[in-house]
């Protein structure tokens, strides 16, 4: 691991990102070594996509790490990231909302989720259709129903395409569903105040819709070997 190179790209990924947008940086597959350098250079949100990798890492690296969970969440993992994760960002049906309020609940504490919208033209990417969501909120308050949840916004992923001005379209979208559901008044304004979107490749049209929260990776980390 070449420690200056990866600080020269961290600053990089810094420097183009706006203040007030935090960065999550995505350490899936990388080593305790490689997070613990960039823990070393400032960095404190990390992303992970697979839950038993994230399980055994957390124990190795410091407690203050925020750990984004990322990826598509199967209910049967849950109980591998509920005691101590930060953020799940891709929460995507209500049985996975019930059994992160249980799993919560038995670890005695509050997780903060997103929901998941499904924007992009592609069937393999997860979340609830706008309408579903729109259902899903209109059938009460999402507090009185899962209390061990606090719900902080939307996360979504746009179209892998080269016509960004279809993602900016897409990202332009999932912005003005989150003011929809927050003027239904079923979601808090205090709290329901993130917007996940944006990726190497995305970043500029994600950040030009408003998102609150990046997911950046290999340009941190660089090329996995």
């Amino acid at each position: 691991m070449d420690k200056v190179a990866l600080a020269e790209r961290y600053a990089q990924v810094k420097a183009s990102i706006p203040n007030g947008v935090e960065l999550i940086a995505v350490s899936k597959t990388r080593t305790v070594e490689e997070i613990q350098a960039l823990y070393d250079l400032g960095q404190r949100a990390f992303g992970e996509n697979y839950p038993q990798e994230l399980r055994d890492k957390q124990p190795l690296l410091p407690d203050d790490i925020q750990w984004h969970f990322i990826g598509h969440l199967q209910g049967n993992k849950v109980k591998y990231v509920a005691p101590f994760v930060h953020l799940v960002h891709g929460v995507d049906r209500e049985r996975l909302l019930n059994e992160l309020n249980k799993r919560a609940a038995n670890a005695e504490r509050t997780i903060d989720v997103l929901l998941q919208v499904h924007i992009a033209q592609e069937d393999t990417k997860h979340g609830f259709l706008p309408e579903e969501l729109r259902a899903l909120v209109s059938a009460g308050k999402l507090t009185d129903r899962w209390p061990e949840l606090r719900f902080r916004g939307l996360m979504g992923m746009a179209t892998n395409t080269d016509d960004l001005s279809q993602v900016r379209r897409e990202f332009d979208g999932l912005a003005a569903l989150r003011v929809e559901l927050l003027e239904s008044g079923a979601v808090s304004t205090d709290r329901f105040t993130e917007l996940s979107m944006g990726m190497s490749a995305d970043l500029t049209e994600a950040l030009a819709a408003g998102s609150t929260m990046v997911r950046i990776g290999t340009a941190i980390f660089g090329e996995r070997s």
